[in-house]
């Protein structure tokens, strides 16, 4: 398979504070790759650089052969590339079919003149989106949920919209913040079930950050781990879970990941 993003030495300084140091990552097609490490290891701010939402002090990210290095997030997600947040950040006061309506905004075609007259153009597209959130819906198990208002759902399938919004951008990286957060036992292996799911359906490369060890051990076909700011190491989960440096660093020195 080709490769997705390419990473080289990504450096983060905020003032006299280095929350980044030459952080480097390849991913290929269709891969579902982990980042995990302590609070404050800089796992966010990988996030952040990736999608545009901070510019990075030194380094390249390519995407899909592109050069997206500090270009503006809009422009990253038109290229393909779309994420989750740690907290939530769904639009709470409107319905759940209305935030994935604003998630494909776009790749609207319509015009202005379309929607203010209310032209079949407009209808056209716009009965387009909604079938296509609704089969997203379906695919999640929460379509009984679209005409509720976002913040009136459960904590876990509050969780799930916001998935569905990413994937309603068309991405062919996803990248997920902690999608396990808050979620009980059973919600997280329904989770984990659907992320290996709609990597398959969507032909999606995921990236993922999880303090949940049992979600990225169990899901992970690598992980890399940071601490401080530094790649500590990357291999396999077996390769992970066994590193001295990683029990230490991550865990403490009589942990082992689970």
């Amino acid at each position: 398979m080709g490769e997705i993003l390419k990473v080289e030495g990504l450096t983060k300084d905020f003032g006299g504070l280095r929350a980044l140091s030459n952080y480097t990552l390849s991913l290929k097609e269709g891969e579902l790759v982990g980042l995990i490490g302590p609070n404050g290891a800089g796992k966010t701010t990988v996030f952040n650089l990736l999608t545009g939402v901070l510019k990075p002090t030194s380094g390249r990210i390519r995407f899909r052969g592109i050069d997206i290095t500090g270009k503006r997030p809009d422009k990253i997600a038109s290229l393909g590339m779309s994420r989750t947040f740690q907290n939530i950040r769904l639009f709470g006061a409107l319905s759940v079919i209305d935030n994935l309506k604003i998630a494909y905004h776009m790749h609207r075609k319509y015009g202005l003149i379309s929607a203010l007259f209310n032209l079949s153009s407009f209808k056209r597209e716009e009965e387009e989106i909604e079938l296509k959130a609704i089969k997203l819906l379906k695919l999640f198990d929460i379509e009984r949920y679209k005409d509720r208002r976002a913040d009136s759902l459960p904590y876990g399938d509050q969780r799930k919209v916001e998935i569905v919004r990413a994937l309603m951008t068309g991405p062919k990286l996803l990248l997920l913040d902690e999608p396990a957060c808050g979620m009980n036992p059973q919600e997280t292996g329904e989770l984990m079930e659907l992320i290996k799911r709609i990597r398959e359906e969507f032909s999606l490369t995921i990236f993922l950050i999880e303090h949940d060890m049992k979600v990225v051990m169990g899901i992970c076909e690598r992980i890399q781990v940071l601490n401080k700011g530094e790649l500590l190491a990357e291999g396999k989960p077996e390769e992970i879970r066994e590193n001295p440096k990683v029990i230490e660093a991550y865990l403490g020195r009589r942990r082992r990941v689970a």
